[in-house]
């Protein structure tokens, strides 16, 4: 069963009650020169937006963009291989098995970035030429979420 629209319409409930925290978050972890005027304003809107034009499916069957609860496939030009994330919020973050919050480095880079776009990936080494390759949702994050509000 696939629970997106669920999970993403809860997910602006969140982001709504908990505004002024994740702000906080956003600000403490983002460098100055690339903080966002607006962050979640604009996630926010993007959101809706996705929600609104999948208002008659029963799921969301396609992710033109890359969303918190996610899985983004990227494809490092120069290596001509490939790497799973999955962009969440900070207390699921686990890197050992792909998941990263959207406040780290490469999840700030990779958020709301377009199926197929081409981008320059700042990392401590320098960096680095990535596509996205692919957007699927996450339901292991949902099912997380579940748990979690039933404990």
């Amino acid at each position: 069963m696939n629970h997106s629209k669920e999970f993403f319409t809860e997910q602006l409930a969140f982001i709504e009650e908990n505004l002024k925290e994740l702000t906080n978050l956003y600000i403490s972890s983002t460098p100055i020169q690339e903080r966002l005027k607006h962050f979640f304003n604009r996630y926010v809107l993007e959101l809706e937006d996705l929600l609104k034009q999948n208002q008659k499916n029963a799921f969301i069957g396609l992710f033109p963009k890359v969303y918190i609860g996610t899985k983004v496939t990227v494809l490092y030009e120069d290596e001509n291989d490939t790497e799973d994330y999955v962009i969440c919020f900070p207390e699921h973050s686990d890197p050992d098995r792909g998941f990263i919050s959207f406040l780290s480095p490469v999840g700030r880079q990779l958020l709301l970035k377009d199926l197929g776009e081409n981008i320059s990936l700042k990392i401590p080494t320098g960096e680095l030429q990535v596509s996205i390759k692919e957007i699927s949702y996450c339901s292991e994050l949902f099912e997380a979420e579940k748990s979690m509000k039933e404990a």
